[in-house]
This record gives structure tokens, C-alpha cells and sequence, in this order.
């Protein structure tokens, strides 16, 4: 699948029709909903106080727990939740456990004011932060263990969860832009957290996917018993190291260090633009409602129309060719944004900067998702998903969050940040030419 398919157009439509792709829709909106919270809307309230470009940009980090949370995620794929998970199954408990938890955080947000107690805001952000990112793990699991071995599916799943993402991220932040200055900031994470409540509901709904998982993780347990004695030394070995000793033994230590190389690269740039674009819009002289009406409302639908045309395509010639095309897009998408630097506040321009940059965006994520998705194992997916999203969410989060240094150390010029983020992806490409030639190789070698 990670090659040309054979399908025809009709058939790669046909494959929405899987309530499991729709139930995954679903999940992706929890997924993305946090990033509002975390990100968009928090970055506008802080301007709107007034407070330093860098400041923004470092509060921002709190989402570095999506870089770390391949630490904790051997405990999503092991630990039994109290009461949840008799009733509701291994994913779906913890999946409800940690939206619920997301619901009640974002209250004490809004109930805090970031200038009189920058501190609390950034506790109760780092609360939201913790339990998004362990959702994700959960989430991340449900999708893969739910399409299991059904190989074409992979890019349309990769695609519904991105649509479900881009919607749980960009309505919510819709409402947050265009009725912020009339209702105020604290009342808006009010009404978000009613919604995060709403979706914590919904996978109640959902069906728990079956899987070989707890029969593979015993046959792993048999095997370390005779070594290991002492059963808490078991259970660390199994809970902690074994999903990602099982994943550099599959796909071997060169294939795996190229991966991780790779992942961490791939999306650097426009995790930089990602997050400084809303401080980018309001110092240039774009207001709250053209914000939501430009980049979150038509944002989001050019992104899903462009999500599912980007897994047909996938589904059609590959993942590869899909990499490799939304790598380069990315980063001439960058450079429209360096273009309203140089010209100012026009409406058109950022029209057609929004789309081009949501057909890039949603184009290279279906690819990329994908692609991570391929590489998991059955016993322990939501660890090692977890393992390889997190390196990719490293750039998104910490190294992204001395994006407000950059413009500084730049003296305010947008336009050379932005050129300079196009660049980032080079690298990138070089080592996705070198893994697809690794893999090539290890095939030829098993039909050899």
C-alpha cells in the first residue's frame, strides 16, 4: 500500500462507506478540538492582553506533552481503567476517561485570567496538555486497531481522521474568533468545554474494536517469564520496553533511525508557521472576525475537501508519491504567507493563501499518517504510533515554541521567517528517497 495501487477511482470511494472510517470521523474531532484550546484561541486571548510575542509563543509549548507522550503510552496499550473498562472496553475508557478530564480543565481555564495570574493559566494548560495528548495515544490506538490488516483502507482512515481533526479544530475556533470581542475570552472556554462534554459523550456511542492485542502482549509475557523472575521486573519489561524493542526488531535499527530522523523533519516548517500564524495575522493588521472567516471557517473546508481528495490520491499512487508531493507544497505554501508580509493586510491574498496552505496541510498529513500507521505492530499500536507521532509533534511543539526568538532575532521581519521555513523540508525529502530505497532493497531480499 505504501507503493501504486491498483484501485480505480470508484473503488477507493466505495471505501467510505465503512462506519468504522465514520466512527474514526468522530475521534478526530476530540482530536483536534485541544489544539484550539492549547493553541489559536489561547495565543488570541494572550494578544489581546497585550502581552509579548515570545511570551505567546513559549505558553505555547505546553503542548510539548504531544512530543513526550510515547513515554506514558505503554500504559494506555496495558493498564485496565477502574470500572471504565468493564463497561466500555480498553479504548473507548481511556479515550472518555481523558476527554472528561480535558472538559473539566478548560473550566478552570476560563475561569482564570491570564493577566492577573499567568501562572494558574498555564497550570490548567498544562492539565488540558497532559490529558489531550495521553487522548491522542487512545485515539491514535482505536484508528489503527479498528482497520487492523486492511491495508487500502489505511490512507481513507488516515483521511477521516484528519477531516474529524480539522473540524474538531477549526469550528470550535470559528466560534472562539468571531464571537470573542462580543462575549469575552473566559466565556468562550466556557462554551468549549461544553462541547469537549458533547464529544466525550459520543464515544460512548462507538463500538470497542476487537483485536489480537491482550492474546500477542501474553505470548510477549511468555517469552521474557523464564528470564525475568520478579513480577514487577516483568511487568516493566513488558509495559515499557517491549513495544519498542518488538518495533527496532521488525523493522530493524537503520530502517528505525531513519525513520525517526525523517519524522522529526518532515513537518518542522510548518509546525513553525502553525504556531505563529495567529500573532502573524493580528500584527499585520487582520482582525478577530477576518480570522475566522478566512482561516477557520473556509480554512476548514478546504481542508476536508482537499483531506479526501488527498486519500483518494494516495489510495490511487501511493504514499510515497503523496510524501513526496506534500513536502514540496509545503513549502511553497510558506512562501505565500512571506508574500502578505511584504504587501500587507489584502483579503484576497489571504483567501488564496488559506486554501493553498489547507490543500498542503491536509494533503501531507493524509500521506503521513498513513505512513506511521504502517509501520505499527498489532500487540502494542498505540505505544509505537505513539512513539513515532511524538518525534514528529518535537518540531510541532518545542522547537517550534522559539518561533516568536526568530521573528525577534529577525527584527520583526516576517518575510525571511517564512522563507526560512520553506527551506526546512529539504532534508526530509533526502531521507524519504533513502528509506523508500531501504525497503525496496529488504523486499527484494525476502522474495530473493
Amino acid at each position: 500500500m505504501l507503493s501504486s495501487s491498483q484501485f480505480s477511482w470508484l473503488d477507493s470511494l466505495k471505501l467510505y462507506a465503512d462506519r468504522r472510517l465514520w466512527a474514526i470521523f468522530l475521534l478526530g474531532c476530540s482530536s483536534g478540538f485541544p489544539w484550539v484550546l492549547l493553541g489559536s484561541a489561547l495565543s488570541g486571548w494572550l494578544k489581546d492582553l497585550d502581552l509579548p510575542r515570545a511570551t505567546i509563543s513559549f505558553v505555547g509549548s505546553v503542548t510539548v506533552f504531544y512530543a513526550v507522550n510515547f513515554i506514558w503510552a505503554p500504559l494506555v496499550d496495558k493498564i485496565r481503567l477502574p470500572l471504565l473498562y468493564q463497561r466500555f472496553g480498553q479504548r473507548r475508557s481511556w479515550i472518555f476517561a481523558t476527554q472528561l478530564s480535558i472538559a473539566i480543565a478548560t473550566v478552570g481555564l476560563a475561569l482564570t485570567h491570564p493577566s492577573d495570574s499567568l501562572t494558574l493559566t498555564v497550570l490548567w494548560a498544562s492539565m488540558i496538555g497532559a490529558a489531550a495528548a495521553t487522548m491522542d495515544v487512545a485515539i491514535d490506538g482505536y484508528r489503527i486497531d479498528v482497520i487492523g490488516d486492511d491495508q487500502p483502507r489505511l490512507p481513507a482512515a488516515a483521511a477521516m481522521g484528519v477531516a474529524g481533526w480539522w473540524t474538531g479544530y477549526s469550528l470550535p475556533g470559528f466560534i472562539a474568533f468571531y464571537y470573542a470581542d462580543a462575549l469575552g475570552w473566559s466565556f468562550i472556554y466556557l462554551l468549549l468545554a461544553g462541547l469537549m462534554g458533547l464529544l466525550a459523550l459520543q464515544t460512548l456511542m462507538l463500538k470497542e474494536p476487537a483485536t489480537q492485542r491482550d492474546l500477542l502482549q501474553q505470548l510477549a509475557n511468555q517469552r521474557y517469564i523464564g528470564q525475568i523472575g520478579h513480577p514487577a521486573l516483568l511487568w516493566l519489561k513488558m509495559t515499557i520496553l517491549e513495544p519498542f524493542a518488538e518495533f527496532v526488531r521488525r523493522n530493524g535499527v537503520k530502517l528505525s533511525l531513519l525513520l525517526v530522523l525523517f519524522i522529526l523533519t518532515f513537518k518542522l516548517g510548518e509546525s513553525f508557521l502553525g504556531r505563529m500564524s495567529i500573532q502573524f495575522y493580528r500584527e499585520i493588521g487582520y482582525s478577530n472576525a477576518q480570522i475566522a472567516e478566512y482561516s477557520k471557517l473556509i480554512g476548514w473546508g478546504a481542508t476536508l475537501v482537499f483531506t479526501f481528495l488527498g486519500s483518494l490520491l494516495n489510495v490511487r499512487f501511493g504514499v510515497y508519491k503523496g510524501l513526496l508531493i506534500g513536502g514540496i507544497t509545503m513549502a511553497a505554501s510558506n512562501l505565500m504567507f512571506a508574500w502578505i508580509a511584504s504587501v500587507g493586510p489584502d483579503e484576497h491574498l489571504l483567501l488564496w493563501t488559506i486554501i493553498i496552505d489547507n490543500f498542503t496541510t491536509a494533503f501531507s498529513i493524509v500521506c503521513f499518517v498513513a505512513f506511521l500507521s504502517s509501520f505499527t505492530g498489532v500487540a502494542f499500536s498505540a505505544s509505537q504510533y505513539a512513539l513515532l507521532a511524538s518525534i514528529g509533534n518535537f518540531g510541532r511543539t518545542s522547537m517550534a515554541s522559539f518561533g516568536g526568538s526568530i521573528v525577534n532575532w529577525l527584527d520583526g521581519n516576517w518575510t525571511l521567517f517564512f522563507v526560512f521555513t520553506s527551506l526546512m523540508v529539504i532534508p526530509a525529502l533526502g531521507l524519504l528517497w533513502w528509506i523508500k530505497i531501504l525497503l525496496a532493497t529488504k523486499a527484494a531480499d525476502k522474495q530473493a
